[in-house]
């Protein structure tokens, strides 16, 4: 007799959904309990009659910020995909598809990541100058704060005195939020959301929304919106979310290169967002490559897959 046990079939992508919300939600609080305390043993008990210093931009307060950045991307972002698989009791890298990378593809990926710059550049110049109808004005005002609050910290967050500054910015501002994002929007919602509209596509951009939405920085909103989306692509044509990973990866490293050349040459750090390094028709021969290397990409892994890859 054959007494092996059928496969475990998953929980409903609906129920996927809320337990990943359930588990960003516990995220969010252990994270801002956990924040909390490191800063109040590194700035004492004032901190929290002056937190108005971190959103400031004050030095004195790098370290607290730094701390508190990580635990954000640890909590919030990796907890919950990392939970739930546990939950549906399946591996990590079979859940998410974590297929070993090869070079080439590797390659490609890097190929897009540059010539996309000039693209992206143009597209964050003209999301910051968004004016919202007279009706309007008082939201604009609100969405102006919380992006200068949010510029402030990142403007902090990306000072670098030395090389190793440099390496624990790189970590933190590039390698932890790129793995930790990309294993909960990727793979945690992306992967609920085509199961849910057995539609790949809608998945991809649905989740690229919420990772824009997100990050609460409305004058970057749709440049993170396509970047979200490039990464979901990439994720759904090489079925390994490794890619998609790198790429994050890529795009955070280039601010953070960025920032140190800017200091080292003694550029202000809040010019680096309010001016073009790239003449106009650079971002036309950007998109035009772009696209050409997502094509190449798409029919590449296609061949190798021998599969339909959407």
């Amino acid at each position: 007799m054959n007494f092996s046990l059928a496969p475990r079939e998953e929980k409903s992508a609906y129920s996927q959904l809320l337990i990943l919300a359930c588990y960003a939600l516990a995220g969010t609080i252990i994270g801002s309990v956990l924040s909390l305390a490191a800063l109040v043993s590194l700035y004492g008990t004032s901190i929290l009659q002056n937190t108005a210093g971190l959103s400031g931009g004050d030095p004195a307060y790098l370290n607290g910020l730094r701390i508190a950045q990580s635990l954000t991307s640890i909590c919030l972002f990796l907890m919950p995909p990392v939970l739930l698989a546990i939950t549906e009791k399946t591996r990590i890298n079979k859940f998410y598809g974590f297929k070993a990378p090869r070079p080439f593809v590797l390659l490609v990926v890097f190929l897009i990541m540059l010539c996309s710059v000039p693209l992206m550049e143009w597209m964050t110049l003209l999301n910051q100058k968004m004016v919202l109808p007279d009706a309007l004005k008082s939201v604009e005002n609100w969405m102006r704060e919380k992006e200068e609050a949010a510029m402030n910290m990142t403007i902090l967050l990306l000072r670098i005195r030395g090389f190793g500054e440099f390496m624990v910015n790189i970590f933190i501002i590039a390698l932890l939020p790129a793995a930790a994002e990309e294993l909960l929007f990727r793979g945690g919602i992306q992967r609920s959301f085509s199961r849910m509209f057995n539609n790949p596509h809608v998945a991809i951009w649905v989740s690229a929304f919420i990772f824009s939405a997100i990050h609460v920085q409305f004058f970057g909103f749709f440049p993170r919106l396509f970047l979200g989306a490039a990464f979901g692509y990439i994720y759904l044509w090489t079925g390994s979310l490794w890619y998609a990973m790198f790429a994050h990866f890529l795009n955070n490293a280039y601010a953070v290169c960025q920032a140190w050349y800017l200091q080292v040459h003694h550029i202000p750090l809040d010019q680096a967002d309010n001016s073009s390094y790239f003449p106009w028709y650079a971002s036309v021969i950007s998109l035009i490559l772009s696209i050409f290397l997502f094509k190449y990409l798409k029919d590449k892994t296609k061949e190798s897959n021998g599969e339909q890859l959407g």
